[in-house]
């Protein structure tokens, strides 16, 4: 972990995140010394360099590495992606992919170091607003808690990670002491985090004037998150409940505009990470997603991240609309692997969700305002990666030029939504399975498919038409078997949120982890051949081991303070 300089604070105000009409567009005005940092303006530099960070870029290393979508940890290590690209391109995501998983893999000294630099800038705020001479009350207890729920959330995304994780707060945190920082990670810090959203959940305001800066209800959904991760769901239900209640937030009419620049900070959104582009402070664009683009098309470079055949299955639908969880996979949605884009072909007719055409760009289907999907000219190696391209976090070929990076497309404005209220309602109907009433959770993920089924929301061809045969339809049938229901909202959340970096958490939050991907490729290698002889090892890979090169920079008169997790 590294210690933010005056100098390397003024730098990140210059190359933060944020959308255009974001605080996070604040420029530079001058070069600062240290004492002017405790003062509000100087408190106000320090926080937003700790609110820099979401996006996973800006500490050194690669920001793939540590995406803020975790399309690496949450997305290829799950059941939802390939890695993509060659076999021999970024081989170290691939070693994830199929679980050869060891401590020196960079990539997880790249994420460690994004959220432990977070957790720093966020004790920097901390410590800056003690010494503060200009600020009120009222002042100081709103940065805190600004910086106490980034805090939470980057030792969040730590615990997810890697489990067993050092707590760093501002007692501990001395920037002029090395050591400070080499804390044991001996203990469970799921209270810490809880602590630290709780007192932002508490102090927070319902509504920020400016977009990006979290919220009470954000810090609501966080902590509540962090219940439902630890099957706190007594703990989680009434959190879930207050953020509904609140009416600040509402499902947008369409499921895709979840995923566009035009609709950033949307009604739906609880707590977003922003981005921009074009706006003089650098490239602020997805950093994290730089490689995740189709090789030809709307760009050329680099083909990663594309969604996996057992994904695209999963979105089929029963003659009623409704998923088949245990049988999606039996057969395939008709792809065009190793079909030439200049030779004739014919989608898949069977019924599908709808939500699958906004998820994965397939051929013959309409790939955003690009046109047709042509199939294999557009992916770099379907052999290695398969013919489907990822949607989600793609620009429209109307925001080029305006959303995207002047002279590197890849980079665009649309921001990640990492809390929705469509989270919100599935985690309520976890919540009532497991203390509440199973109608009651049927209820919720009724209105996450009635808004799926919107045909305003279907991708259509250029005659209006829909451009595949979408049945969806809602649960009528009363739940009765708590195991069924389990089975149907954990499914739903995959539909839901597919290729957007939660799935692999959820599988290791749910128990299922092991059964799940052992199944996965092991079916999958008849299509995808580096996953012959791939296993998931129970009781080891629910969790990445702790970065080999962290464990040797722990030491303390030559003893290492950091443990390795178990199996590595």
């Amino acid at each position: 972990m590294k210690k933010i300089t005056v100098l390397a604070c003024l730098l990140t105000i210059g190359f933060v995140t944020g959308c255009k009409e974001s605080f996070l567009d604040v420029q530079p005005k001058a070069v600062l010394g240290a004492e002017n940092f405790y003062n509000r303006v100087g408190v106000g530099y320090l926080l937003t360099g700790a609110y820099s960070l979401l996006d996973g870029w800006g500490s050194g290393g690669t920001s793939y590495h540590s995406s803020a979508d975790n399309w690496v940890y949450g997305s290829i290590a799950a059941d939802d992606a390939y890695k993509g690209s060659t076999s021999g391109d970024q081989p170290e995501a691939g070693y994830i992919e199929y679980k050869n998983i060891q401590p020196d893999n960079t990539y997880f000294r790249g994420k460690w170091r994004v959220v432990y630099d977070g957790v720093a800038r966020s004790n920097d705020v901390i410590q800056a607003v003690a010494k503060a001479t200009d600020m009120s009350n009222d002042e100081k207890t709103q940065a805190i808690a600004q910086a106490r729920c980034l805090r939470g959330h980057y030792h969040f995304e730590a615990k997810k990670m890697f489990n067993m994780v050092p707590y760093i707060d501002e007692k501990i945190y001395n920037p002029l002491d090395l050591n400070s920082t080499k804390v044991p990670n001996d203990k469970d810090i799921w209270p810490n985090i809880v602590d630290d959203l709780k007192f932002a959940y508490d102090n927070l305001p319902e509504v920020q004037s400016q977009k990006g800066r979290v919220t009470k209800w954000a810090a609501a959904a966080l902590l509540a998150k962090a219940y439902v991760f630890q099957q706190k769901w007594a703990e989680a239900k009434p959190l879930l409940e207050a953020v509904l209640a609140s009416g600040k937030y509402k499902l947008m009419d369409r499921y895709h505009d979840n995923f566009k620049t035009v609709t950033n900070n949307n009604s739906e959104s609880i707590f977003e990470i922003q981005y921009s582009v074009n706006d003089g402070t650098g490239e602020n664009g997805n950093n994290g997603a730089v490689l995740n683009y189709p090789y030809a098309g709307p760009t050329t470079c680099c083909g990663f991240f594309q969604p996996a055949q057992n994904l695209v299955n999963a979105f089929k639908t029963d003659a009623n609309g409704l998923p088949m969880p245990a049988t999606f996979n039996d057969s395939d949605v008709i792809s065009d692997q190793g079909i030439e884009s200049t030779q004739p072909f014919t989608p898949y007719a069977g019924t599908l969700d709808p939500r699958l055409d906004w998820t994965v760009g397939r051929r013959g289907i309409p790939f955003l305002d690009w046109g047709i999907m042509p199939g294999k000219s557009w992916v770099r190696d379907q052999g290695n990666g398969g013919p489907y391209e990822g949607k989600k976090h793609l620009f429209y070929k109307t925001d080029v030029g305006t959303n995207t990076f002047a002279s590197n497309s890849r980079l665009n404005a649309n921001n990640y939504r990492m809390i929705r209220l469509s989270h919100v309602y599935l985690w309520l109907a976890e919540c009532e399975i497991e203390v509440g009433s199973l109608e009651k959770a049927r209820e919720y993920v009724n209105v996450i498919r009635k808004r799926a089924a919107n045909p305003d929301g279907f991708v259509k061809l250029d005659d209006g038409k829909p451009a595949a045969n979408y049945v969806i339809s809602q649960y009528t049938t009363p739940w009765a078997d708590k195991a069924a229901a389990r089975t149907a909202v954990r499914f739903e959340h995959r539909l839901e949120f597919g290729m957007e970096g939660h799935r692999f958490f959820d599988l290791v939050r749910w128990g299922i982890a092991d059964q799940t991907l052992n199944a996965y490729m092991a079916k999958e290698a008849r299509l995808r051949t580096y996953f012959n002889g791939a296993s998931f090892s129970k009781g080891k890979h629910e969790y990445y081991p702790i970065p080999l090169q962290e464990i040797l920079n722990s030491k303390i008169s030559g003893k290492e303070t950091l443990k390795q997790n178990p199996g590595y």
